[in-house]
């Protein structure tokens, strides 16, 4: 490379959502099971299932182990099954490590796991699709599942990852999970859930899920207990609620988006499709599109992965530059199994990789061949989950007037680097609320 590319200066921004009102998790998990009429005075001495997901949920571990101990004051035998289709590599220390990276092990919450990956077949849906299901929860005498509703990362419409998705993928483990992807790709993710939990509904022994929206902040904004009869109906209209509260960038032109780490905790492509406007069936570099995305992001650089993901890097092929450090933190094994079971290969490719940061930076902002008098658009994120502190180039200043809940809180400077070339960490939101 010859001459460097200038990198132009950034301020930060902090985005301001409203904030939800706290819940008091006790008290609302106890009056939303009293309200489905559960526990029942039959779940004495009840084996239960409590089905956990491998995602970052706020307030995860409290949710869990006041679950736990509404089932236990029952007098119900509650125990843990992992619910994550191939996550952790579809290996029961894989799948119990990445619940232990929330704080969820036997020892937090006091009660055994079953973290068996067999399934068993349990029948065939209307649309012809052969439906398996974990043995572990199939064997128990009830089963509560806990999942976050928001919009799916592979795919739109009205249902996205939920209470449905959990018991068609997440508990069909390695192998139901397969098969529904697989399913899915003749037609379509939506129809296919529907269908294979409408059969696991029939088959298996699920009481309720336990349903979980979150704010832009990434903070608990409600939580409902979903009856058996009712959960397909309930999650239709949680769903909306859900996609109403998704956090999104303020612009809707990037010419390079920084995102300092993505994971499995994050999102199930590592980073939000949503978010960043690409899809994981493949996407356009070009700097000229026929159909522009909203956003339309030139460039993705990716800087690191989340230490809960475990290595799991599904999501990195769907950016154009990273560092070197984040492609040898890779566990090809997780990654791989995930992405060939969600038949997304593309999402598991390795993009073009620096040692540094800076060169990282400089070699994105070349391969926009923008002209020499242009200020490239580039923002920076902590991750697509938690956007409410920003840095932006200083060609968005005037941008900023129109948009309320947008503040700058330092002014354009040069990018900061340690002495190794890498980018220091971003200054963290305030906490004080007016």
């Amino acid at each position: 490379m010859n001459a460097r590319p200038r990198i132009p200066k950034m301020f930060d921004v902090e985005r301001r959502y409203l904030r939800s009102s706290p819940p008091d998790l006790p008290s609302v998990i106890s009056c939303q099971f009293a309200g489905i009429g559960a526990p029942a005075e039959g779940m004495k001495k009840a084996r239960i299932a409590v089905a956990v997901g491998s995602r970052g949920i706020a307030n995860l571990r409290e949710i869990v182990s006041i679950v736990i101990r509404i089932l236990r004051d029952a007098g119900a035998q509650p125990f843990i099954v992992p619910a994550m289709g191939s996550h952790g590599g579809a290996t029961p220390e894989g799948q119990a490590h990445v619940l232990a990276g929330y704080g969820v092990t036997p020892e937090t919450m006091a009660v055994p796991f079953d973290t068996r990956m067999d399934v068993r077949w349990i029948g065939k849906s209307e649309n012809g699709i052969d439906v398996f299901f974990s043995v572990a929860a199939a064997e128990a005498d009830g089963i509560v599942l806990i999942n976050r509703v928001k919009p799916h990362t592979d795919f739109t419409g009205t249902l996205g990852s939920g209470i449905l998705k959990m018991i068609a993928i997440g508990l069909g483990k390695e192998k139901g999970a397969a098969i529904a992807h697989a399913a899915s790709s003749r037609l379509g993710h939506e129809v296919v859930i529907r269908a294979v939990a409408r059969v696991a509904l029939r088959a298996t022994p699920i009481l309720c899920g336990i349903a979980i929206l979150e704010d832009q902040n990434h903070d608990t904004a409600e939580l409902r207990v979903l009856k058996r009869e009712s959960i397909e109906e309930e999650e239709n209209t949680l769903f909306l609620r859900a996609r109403s509260l998704m956090p999104s960038l303020p612009f809707d032109e990037i010419d390079l988006l920084i995102v300092d780490a993505i994971g499995k905790d994050l999102s199930g492509t590592g980073m939000d499709t949503n978010v960043i406007g690409r899809s994981v069936n493949g996407y356009s570099s070009s700097l000229i599109q026929a159909i522009p995305a909203r956003p339309q992001i030139h460039r993705i650089f990716v800087r690191d992965l989340t230490q809960t993901t475990n290595g799991n890097a599904v999501g990195i092929g769907l950016a154009d530059f990273a560092t070197t450090r984040v492609v040898r933190a890779i566990n090809f094994s997780s990654t791989y199994t995930n992405a060939l079971t969600a038949l997304s290969p593309s999402t598991a490719k390795i993009p073009i990789y620096f040692d540094t940061d800076r060169e990282c930076i400089e070699r994105a902002l070349v391969s926009l061949a923008l002209p020499e008098s242009a200020i490239p658009k580039v923002v920076r994120i902590q991750n697509t989950l938690s956007m409410n502190c920003l840095q932006v180039s200083e060609v968005y200043l005037s941008a900023l007037s129109g948009k309320g809940d947008l503040s700058v809180t330092r002014p354009p400077q040069d990018l900061e680097f340690d002495s190794f070339e890498n980018l220091v960490p971003m200054r963290p939101a305030r906490t004080d609320e007016n």
